[in-house]
């Protein structure tokens, strides 16, 4: 199960009622966040996210608001006893970023180790069963979309593993795809006492962008799509193109033409009081539209 949780959900800066924009993905202990600005230590507090378990932070690009809370959250994980490494990954130049955000926090009890994107690179990462992949984006800046894969493991009949002979023992190697070996010399295949396969859960993050052709294909049957809505209103759609961000519609019609399964709209303006004014503008385009809040989370 891959829970997904937002702690914040604001752009630009933090309100009162709403923080930065930032997702919390856990999968069997271990947690993934996208960006890291102003305040999202505490955001991730009141959301119920336990830091002891990130594991790999993601930075969508450089914008204060997206990576200024990183010394913030580095402190605040040290203070909190954290010994084992933290994985940043982020867009190109993030290095001199990080080296430039930490004069405040010289001294860490724990190793941070940064690797860079290639724009033009195709490459993964991998946690236990889970895959990260990233999408560049259109924000005038480097700017990365990312999608979260997790394979799951395919349905596992222990009746038909019994019927064959093979000892309790040996269900867990078959349950990975591994062949067994019994010893009355027979070779048990993963594929004889298996049911059926299933899907991998996919959840795709977007932020900070105008729409982009490749956007579809890398969300693609998604069971979540996150993508930011900086205003509801049509009017807004000039401005937007010329900053670089996304209306609540264009985040629809990206769910609609990707097939997703669900969409949440997150990163909204600060100047958005009341989204839920213009929530209509997404749903006659994709119905199964949610209004991201802070806090908001499911498990798939």
């Amino acid at each position: 199960m891959l829970d997904v949780c937002l702690p914040g959900t604001g752009g630009v800066v933090p309100r009162e009622d709403r923080w930065l924009a930032c997702c919390w993905l856990e999968y069997k202990g271990k947690a993934i966040l996208i960006d890291c600005g102003e305040g999202t230590q505490i955001a991730l507090k009141k959301s119920g996210c336990k830091l002891s378990h990130l594991s790999i932070l993601l930075i969508t690009h450089f914008h204060a608001d997206h990576i200024a809370g990183l010394p913030g959250l580095l402190l605040t994980l040290g203070n909190s006893g954290r010994k084992t490494p933290l994985i940043i990954i982020g867009p190109k130049g993030l290095e001199k970023v990080v080296q430039s955000l930490t004069v405040i926090a010289p001294i860490l009890p724990y190793v941070v180790k940064i690797h860079e994107l290639e724009e033009d690179k195709e490459e993964e990462w991998n946690m236990d069963e889970l895959t990260i992949s990233h999408l560049s984006l259109s924000h005038g800046v480097p700017c990365y979309g990312y999608g979260i894969t997790v394979k799951r493991k395919p349905v596992f009949n222990p009746q038909k593993a019994c019927e064959l002979g093979v000892p309790k023992t040996a269900f867990k190697m078959l349950h990975e795809g591994l062949t067994v070996r019994l010893e009355d010399g027979r070779t048990i295949e993963p594929e004889t006492v298996i049911d059926e396969k299933r899907d991998p859960i996919r959840v795709c993050y977007f932020t900070d962008t105008k729409m982009v052709k490749t956007m579809k294909d890398f969300a693609y049957g998604a069971d979540l799509l996150i993508s930011e809505g900086m205003y509801g209103e049509e009017n807004k759609l000039d401005e937007m193109l010329k900053k670089g961000h996304m209306l609540f519609s264009h985040s629809a019609q990206l769910a609609k033409d990707a097939v997703v399964k669900r969409l949440w709209i997150t990163h909204y303006s600060p100047a958005l009081t009341k989204p839920e004014r213009y929530i209509e503008n997404a749903r006659e385009i994709f119905s199964d539209t949610t209004l991201g809040y802070d806090g908001i989370r499911v498990t798939l």
